[in-house]
């Protein structure tokens, strides 16, 4: 695949597995929502895969004989992507992990079921990163078809 090269930022081969994300991300289990980086463009796009299936912890209790995925836990899925975005669009030190934190959650619209074996695309796009905030739209597909949507306000954590 194709990317257009960012300043000095070394682009890692794809796709990304779920052990690189864990080694990027805070997240763990039951809350990394992201099993895959398929595609990126630093500080651009990224696309990324959620395999969602019915031994999610969540599907116990939302909703007992009619398992649906939360789309509180969509959007935190698409937050995570875009910290996957700046994580590797950037160069740092990696004894000082960059660490955002979702602050603001905009025009978000859920127009479709997830359940056990359906296959969540998340396409984001950096819409702007400065002074320690980001700006990102964010979709999420399965099969093509648009599930949720939402702008996500990102910024980055300055103390303890």
């Amino acid at each position: 695949m194709n990317h257009a090269v960012d300043t000095a930022v070394e682009l890692e081969p794809l796709p990304i597995g779920v052990e690189r994300i864990a080694e990027i991300l805070p997240h763990r289990y039951p809350f990394l929502l992201v099993d895959r980086i398929l595609d990126y463009t630093p500080s651009k796009k990224i696309t990324a895969m959620k395999n969602v299936t019915i031994n999610e912890p969540f599907f116990q209790g939302h909703f007992p004989g009619h398992p649906v995925m939360p789309g509180v836990l969509m959007i935190e899925a698409m937050a995570q992507t875009s910290g996957l975005l700046v994580h590797l669009s950037i160069k740092h030190d990696p004894t000082q992990p960059k660490l955002f934190y979702l602050v603001r959650v905009d025009q978000a619209r859920f127009s479709r079921i997830v359940g056990p074996g359906d296959q969540l695309i998340f396409q984001v796009e950096q819409k702007r990163l400065m002074r320690g905030m980001g700006k990102y739209w964010c979709e999420a597909l399965v099969d093509g078809k648009l599930v949720a949507e939402a702008e996500l306000l990102c910024a980055e954590r300055t103390s303890r």
